[in-house]
Order: C-alpha cells, then structure tokens, then sequence
C-alpha cells in the first residue's frame, strides 16, 4: 500500500524534527539530524540549515508493515505557504504538529483550513509534552475552540498491541458519530472489529480527528505515534487503469536540467512511455525519459511506477504545478479535476533592484526558472520601464530570494519595498471596439464588457458566430485575452472581475496574418475600459483577534482607524475575541503593535479574503502617477486603412469607422 502523509505546523512547532525521528525509526536514515546542529535531512538546502526553518517541501521515504510512505515536510513560515498549498494537492492524510505549549497558533488555523478544503483527513500531533507549560487537556479544549469538536486523544484511548483494544470512552465516541453504531450501542451490542473499521473510515472521511502526544526533541511517543498512524490509515490506489498523475512540484538541478515531480493517482508509467497534458489550452505531447524516487535530495532511477507513488521525471517541458498528465491513449477531458483556485495568494509586489552593467537576459533567465519552480512569483517584464517584477508573501520571501539567486545563479539583486498588489475593474458595462490595418494587415474584434463577481477573475463567452469569424480566429481572441495579465487604466494595474463576451470580429482572406487579432483584441479591450468608470481593488484580510478584555476598547478604536469592520466581540473569562475584516495595507504590520501594546498576551490570525473596493482609491492613484494615454504597450485608439496608407483614429471615434457596424 503506498501512502503520502504530510507534516505541517506552525513555524517552531517541531514539525521537522517530528520527520526526523519518523524516518530515523523506520530506518530511512542512519543518523537523527537537528535543526539547531543545522544537519536534518530534509531542510537540505543551505539556506534552509542556516535559517533553522523549513522553505521548500521535501520528501523522505520509507517502509512500515509492508506500506511504503512518502512523508512530506512542508514549510512552517506563513511566507512560504504557496509551496505548502501545492504539497497537500497531493497527500492521502496529513500530521498536524502542535507545540503542547503554545498551543494553537494563527498558522496552525491556516493549514487546518487548506486541509479541509481539500479533503485530506488530519492527525494531530501534541508536541513538546515533556516541556513546563505542557498541557494536553488545556490544548484539546484549545482545539475544540478554535479547529473541531471532533478531536479525541487516541494515546489513551486506543491499545493496538493487545486485540485493537478500543476504550469505553473511544467507544461512545465513535458511536455518538454513527445513527448505526450508536442503535448497537444502546443495545449493548458492540463489536470490535465493526468499531474499528467504523473509526478508520470516519478518520478518512474527516468525521474524526485522532490526537497523538509525544516530543519529538526527545524522543518520546514516536514510536507509537508511527504505529498509530499506520494502524488508522488506508488507500487504495488503482493500478490497473490507464495512468495519471497530478504534477506537484516542479525544480531545476545543478546542471540546469529539469525535474517534474507528479502524484500517480492510477496506474502504471515506464521510462519511454509518452504521456500528454493540457498547457495554456494547448494539448502537448512528451516522453518520460527518466523516473527518479526521491529521498530528501537523493534519488534512485526506476524503471516504472504505481499508482499512489510520489516520483520524479525528466522529460516534462512545460508541465506546472497543478497539471494533470496522463497516458497519451486517455481522453484528457474525462479527468475529474479537483478545483486549481488557489488559497494562497500573494498580497504584495515588489521590483528587482540590479546594478545595470549586469546583462538583463541573464536575471530574467535566472527568474524565469524561478518562477517555473513557484508560479506564485507571477513574475512580469515591463518592457516600457524595463522592469522586473514579482508576487511575494512579505519581507522574508524577499530576503531568502535574494540568497537563492546569490547562490544559484551568482547574481547579486536587491529588491523594492514591498507594495501592497492593487488590482482594477469596471463599475459598469461597456462595448470595447479595435480594429488593426496597417497596410498587409487586417483584423476587427468587438467586446461586451462587463463587471463581475468579486474575485471571479475574467471570464469570457462567446456570441460570435462562424459566419463573421471563423472558429478559429475565435479561439485566437480568447488566447489573447487569457495569455497574460491585462492592464486597467487607473493606475496600469492587472484587470480582474470581468465577464467578457466576443460579440463579432472579421478577418481578411488575403491580408490577415499573425499577430493581427491579438492587436485588434488589446486596443478593442483598452477602448472599452476608456469609456466607462473603473474601480480600484485592494486585497482584504480576515481577522480573528483575542486579547484581555481590558484592551478591548483600544483593539476596536485601532480596527476602525484602519478601516477595518467587525463583528460584535465575545467574551470568554477575562477574555474577548474580535472577528473581522480590513484591507491588507493597514493590517499587514499591525501583529507588531499588537504585541507591543498587549506585553504579548495579545493574538491575531490574519487569512487572505478576497479584493475589494481600495479604501484609499484616490490617494493610490495619485501616488502612482500612472498616464493610460502614455502607455506604449496598451492603446484604445485603432489603426485602419485607405488608399494604401494606413491612419490612426482616435479612442473617442472608433465605434464609428468600425466594418461589422456597417
């Protein structure tokens, strides 16, 4: 049986040294590593050991009662969270470390949300037990508050060694949970190995969370942590269908070549075999010329895997996280995908910093493979300002970026101040007209353009029909407007929230050629947004802030000052819990006075809420001095065509020189 179980936490929660002590007693390594001696197995990059926290996830392998598992160590730190995303695509169940001291933390809510959504079941681990301060009961109840009811400490209730013994407590538990179990167990009719299978399939299902205790620093409860964990956890991968696999990861070695991590989620694969995978809407084919296993940065070449194995490949050229590759005889659209919206988003922007005697080809190459390895970096070439620019998660990111890029690729950057990641979309909708005839040239599009649903990105349909433009040309437009990140015309921030509908286009037999529609598309797109009012977005955190009931009122004075909202508080105690939301641009820093004015006894969990109206729009538009009307790139004026000389026609006139209107 082949199983993949994550490991995730809240930074300093032990997390990495729980992975360690998991493979040191099943044999995966010989010798248990610290991260305080900067020697673990799985933070194995340099600037992981000497910064004591994890960065990318990283894989170890090994055997137990005849399964094999694929532990993944994920990354702790908040800023880093991206890469924790795409690593639970593809776990069968995960451990959640908990400090038994700290108890739950803002992180440790963030990965118990992301897991839920994604349906992995989750076995929490009390780590630190042996420390002063440790208490399980306290953080049980800690979890019911803040996580689930459904958690039930399984050290004291479950004995494995002697028959599957199951307490009277575990007992009535499980029972409560099931209509069937709980009619047997009025009637006095329990039946342990019915009660067993029951609990493990309500562990898989997420309808009970089993809590395990030890300290991994010290060695305690690991081995019947490890038992425990086998004993409650099943799949039951397919191997005889056609093959597919889900790519997870995606990294480049020391010589540059590049390395395609997948999930198989059924069926078989070999070296040579050929395999297929949807990219940019287009349908590519390529062979598997290597399958590696990976443990932690070593690997074994194999010549075949199975479903439910995590492996990596060369071969793969173009394949990103989230992608789906199957076997080249399979319909790609008979794959059930799960949902690729991603969770985790970055709020923040911030510009490459270089000296400029260095060669530009040789920095945007280095962030080009980058940003293969984490598309969340988003990075975007401005080739009107000459400028590089990348999405990032805050000042930590930023800071082991600039160290990856020293070492990698021996180019010293710096980078920007961080600036919050505007966005833009249109208050109304609107008719977007563009039309590209220089002489030789020809191309015409018309667009409905019109606000949509907050966060819904831009959508797009099609009312054209075959007899104006061909299906093709129609597939052109929308490839044009899908292929990179537009620009609004308040500040030249991206466009989102748009539904936009291909009305009617026309080409020419003899004078279209490429590159005609995508002009056409960009100036119809610019001339639309010219006549209507447009909206600046900001992105909005959701809040969850406890302190003593004493600074309360200072709390709610401060969340009004930074135009935040909230829900009425509640009181626990000497306690008071305030759930709200507020722009990113006034909450992002606000942990740190938080600390400061609660002596530290105050906490706040910060979650990403989507984009909303800027509650500073004019102030931001301002201070970003951004001209639509100098802006090479995009145009709302069109280029037509007469007497073999072609003229340009302003934004304001363009609706009325159009063809398909006449």
């Amino acid at each position: 049986m082949n199983k993949t179980i994550g490991v995730l936490a809240h930074v300093d929660a032990g997390k990495t040294t729980f992975c360690e002590q998991i493979l040191y007693h099943t044999n995966s390594i010989r010798n248990r590593g610290r991260v305080d001696f900067k020697n673990t197995f799985l933070d194995n990059h340099e600037i992981e050991r000497q910064r004591g926290i994890t960065i990318f996830s990283e894989q170890g392998v090994f055997e137990y009662n005849n399964s094999n598992y694929y532990l993944v160590d994920t990354p702790g730190h908040i800023d880093f969270s991206a890469d924790m995303e795409r690593a639970i695509s593809i776990m069968d169940y995960a451990v959640v470390v908990i400090s038994s001291v700290e108890k739950i933390q803002s992180h440790t809510k963030t990965v118990f949300r992301l897991l839920k959504n994604n349906n992995i079941p989750i076995i929490f681990f009390a780590n630190k037990t042996d420390r002063e301060g440790s208490d399980i009961e306290l953080l049980i109840q800690d979890i019911k508050d803040n996580l689930t009811s459904d958690v039930i400490d399984l050290s004291e209730n479950l004995t494995i060694e002697n028959n599957n013994e199951l307490s009277d407590k575990l007992i009535e538990f499980i029972a409560e949970r099931d209509d069937l179990l709980f009619e047997k167990y009025l009637n006095d009719e329990y039946e342990n190995d019915l009660w067993i299978n029951r609990l493990k399939e309500m562990v898989k299902t997420s309808n009970i969370y089993p809590l395990l205790k030890g300290s991994a620093l010290h060695d305690i409860g690991i081995d019947e942590c490890l038992q425990k964990i086998d004993f409650l956890t099943y799949t039951s991968y397919d191997e005889n269908k056609k093959f597919i696999g889900k790519v997870y990861k995606v990294k480049y070695d020391e010589n540059k070549n590049r390395i395609t991590y997948i999930k198989a989620l059924q069926g078989k694969l070999k070296v040579k075999d050929e395999v297929k995978y949807n990219h940019k809407d287009k349908i590519l084919s390529e062979k598997i010329n290597s399958i590696r296993v990976y443990n932690s940065n070593k690997y074994e070449a194999v010549n075949d895997i199975k479903a439910g194995q995590i492996f990596a490949v060369t071969g793969i050229t173009q394949a990103i996280s989230k992608d789906y590759i199957c076997q080249i005889d399979y319909n790609l659209n008979d794959i059930n995908k799960i949902s690729n919206k991603n969770e985790i988003i970055p709020t923040l922007k911030s510009k490459v910093i270089f000296d400029k005697s260095l060669n530009i080809k040789d920095i945007l190459n280095a962030f080009e493979i980058l940003d293969s390895e984490e598309p969340a970096l988003n990075l975007v070439w401005d080739e009107y300002l000459k400028e590089i620019h990348i999405h990032v998660m805050g000042k930590i990111q930023l800071e082991i970026l600039k160290d990856v890029i020293k070492n990698r690729f021996g180019i010293d950057i710096e980078f920007g101040k961080c600036e919050i990641l505007y966005k833009e979309t249109v208050k109304e909708k609107t008719i977007g007209y563009g039309h590209f005839e220089p002489l030789g040239h020809y191309a015409e599009v018309h667009l409905l353009i019109e606000p949509n649903k907050r966060d819904s990105n831009i959508t797009f349909k099609n009312n054209a029909h075959v007899d104006d433009i061909s299906i093709g040309n129609q597939n052109l437009i929308r490839t044009h407007l899908f292929e990179k990140e537009h620009k609004g015309v308040l500040c030249g921030y991206p466009l989102t929230d748009l539904s936009i509908t291909l009305l009617i286009g026309r080409s020419h037999n003899k004078h279209t050629s490429g590159g005609d529609f995508r002009q056409a598309t960009l100036r119809a797109l610019r001339q639309g947004l010219d006549k209507v009012e447009s909206i600046l977005l900001e992105p909005y955190y959701k809040f969850r802030i406890e302190v003593d009931l004493n600074n309360m009122g200072r709390v709610l004075s401060d969340i009004q000052k930074m135009n935040g909202e909230f829900n009425p508080p509640e009181t626990f105690k000497d306690k008071t819990i305030i759930e709200g939301r507020g722009p990113v641009a006034t909450f992002m820093e606000y942990s740190l006075e938080l600390a400061t004015f609660t002596k530290g006894n105050g906490t706040i969990s910060l979650v990403f809420d989507g984009y909303d109206i800027c509650h500073n729009s004019q102030e931001v538009i301002e201070q970003t001095g951004y001209n639509k009307d100098s802006d090479s790139e995009y145009t709302s004026n069109s280029i037509f065509c007469s007497k073999g000389q072609a003229y340009v026609v302003p934004s304001k006139d363009v609706k009325n020189h159009m063809h398909c209107l006449k």
